[in-house]
C-alpha cells in the first residue's frame, strides 16, 4: 500500500502528516511513503531528509493523490473549510484518508467525501480508551495549543510572569486564571507555572479539581449544581443557558482579579459556551490579556474574532485560530506518530484490516461505499440509522 502525504493548504499552516523519523517505521508495516515536494518545509523536515528516510518525493498535489492509495492529512476536507473542497475531485473511489476532517461540522461536508467514495477516518473520533491514547491527534494538539497560549498571552501582557526581588524592589508575580480543564487547560497550567505565575482554573467538572492542584494551581470552586457535568467520553457538557449566566456571574469577580484569562471550553459539534461576556472583558484592568482557544467554534469571549486580536477598555482579546501550527516542528512530529500508531493498528501485510470489533476503527471510520457509516455522526446529524 502506497502512503500519500500532500502539502497541507490551509492558509497559514505549517504542519505536515508525517515526518521522516516514521517512514522506516511505516516501511516494516508494509507501507511506501510518497509526499508532494516541499510538505514538511515550513514544519523543518526538508525533502532531503524524507529521501534519506525512505520516502519518495513527488513534485505535485495530483501525484501524490494519483499515486496513493491512503492519503493522509492533518486538515482535509472539513476542517480545511477554506480550501479543503479543492481536493474533492482528485479523490479515487476506495481511497483511504485520515485526518482532521470535522465531522460533526456541516453534515453536506461529510456527505461530500462520502459522495467521493472515498474511505475516510476522521481523527477527532478517535475513542477515550487507554489503547487509543498514543493515537489521540486531539489530545496532541489540544496540548501544544496550550502551551502555546500561555506564551501569546506572556508575549501581549504588560507585565512579567515570574516574581523578581530586584534591586529596584520586588515585582508580583502575573495572575492568569484558565477556564477549561481539558489537555489544552492542564498544559495551559503547567505551563503559566513555569513561567512563575500564580495559577487559578476553572472548570464545570468538579473531578478535575485534584489534577489542577497537582500542577501548583487554585482550584476555582463555584456553588453551582455539576452532577450533569461530564459525558460518558469524559468529555465536558454542553449545559442550558440559565446555568450558564449563573456561572457568569459568579466568575465576574475572579476574572476581574486577573491579568491573562484563557478559555479553552469547547463541546464537541456545538458553538462554544459563551463564559467571558463583554461586561466581564470590562471590568478588567487595562493591559489584560484575554486568549480565546474557542475562537474557531464561536469563541468563550462574547468580544472574540477568529483570527483577530481585538482590544477593548485596554484589554487584548485573541482569538487566533490553528494555534497548534504556530509550533510546526514539534506539532507535526506528535501528530505523525498518532497516525504512525494508528495505521500499524488498522493495517496488517500493507492492507486495511477494517475489524469493525475494533472500537478504534468503529469509532473513527467515518465514510465508506458512499455513505457516512459513523453511528454517532449520523445520529448527530439525524440520519437514520443504518441496516
Amino acid at each position: 500500500m502506497i502512503v500519500g502525504v500532500p502539502r497541507e493548504s490551509y492558509p497559514g499552516e505549517r504542519r505536515v502528516a508525517l515526518t521522516p523519523a516514521v517512514v522506516p517505521n511505516l516501511a516494516k508495516a508494509g507501507l511506501e511513503v510518497v509526499i508532494q515536494a516541499g510538505a514538511g518545509a515550513d514544519a523543518g523536515y526538508p525533502d532531503a531528509l524524507y529521501v534519506e528516510k525512505g520516502a519518495k518525493v513527488l513534485p505535485d498535489r495530483a501525484s501524490v493523490f494519483s499515486s496513493a492509495d491512503t492519503i493522509l492529512q492533518v486538515l482535509g476536507d472539513g476542517a480545511n473549510d477554506i480550501t479543503g473542497a479543492q481536493d474533492v475531485p482528485f479523490y479515487r473511489r476506495d481511497q483511504v484518508l485520515v485526518g482532521f476532517l470535522r465531522p460533526l461540522g456541516t453534515k453536506e461536508v461529510v456527505q461530500q467525501i462520502a459522495d467521493a467514495g472515498v474511505t475516510s477516518f476522521a481523527v477527532e473520533l478517535m475513542p477515550r480508551i487507554t489503547r487509543a491514547q498514543s493515537m489521540d491527534a486531539l489530545s496532541s494538539m489540544a496540548n501544544i495549543a496550550g502551551y502555546k497560549a500561555v506564551l501569546m498571552a506572556a508575549d501581549l501582557v504588560p507585565r512579567v510572569f515570574p516574581m523578581m526581588t530586584t534591586a529596584a524592589g520586588t515585582i508580583t508575580p502575573a495572575r492568569v486564571l484558565i477556564i477549561g480543564v481539558g489537555v489544552a487547560g492542564l498544559q495551559a497550567i503547567a505551563t503559566a507555572r513555569r513561567l512563575g505565575a500564580v495559577v487559578s482554573a476553572y472548570d464545570v467538572r468538579p473531578a478535575v479539581k485534584e489534577q489542577v492542584q497537582s500542577l501548583g494551581a487554585k482550584f476555582v470552586e463555584l456553588p453551582l449544581e455539576t452532577s450533569d457535568a461530564q459525558d460518558e467520553r469524559g468529555y465536558a457538557k454542553a449545559q442550558d443557558e440559565a446555568f450558564y449566566q449563573k456561572q457568569r456571574e459568579l466568575l465576574g469577580k475572579v476574572v476581574a482579579e486577573s491579568d491573562v484569562v484563557i478559555t479553552t471550553a469547547v463541546v464537541p459539534g456545538k458553538k462554544a459556551p459563551l463564559l467571558v461576556p463583554a461586561g466581564m472583558v470590562r471590568g478588567m484592568q487595562p493591559g489584560s490579556v484575554v486568549v480565546d482557544l474557542a475562537a474557531e467554534r464561536g469563541g468563550n469571549c462574547e468580544l472574540t474574532k477568529p483570527a483577530q486580536n481585538v482590544v477593548e477598555n485596554g484589554v487584548t482579546i485573541v482569538g487566533q485560530v490553528n494555534v497548534a501550527s504556530g509550533v510546526p516542528f514539534h506539532a507535526s512530529q506528535m501528530y505523525a506518530k498518532n497516525l504512525l500508531t494508528f495505521l500499524q493498528s488498522q493495517t496488517k501485510e500493507g492492507k486495511f484490516l477494517y475489524d469493525m470489533s475494533d472500537q478504534v476503527t468503529t469509532d473513527t471510520l467515518l465514510t465508506r461505499g458512499g455513505q457516512i457509516v459513523n453511528k454517532r455522526v449520523r445520529e448527530h446529524f439525524g440520519l437514520p440509522p443504518l441496516a
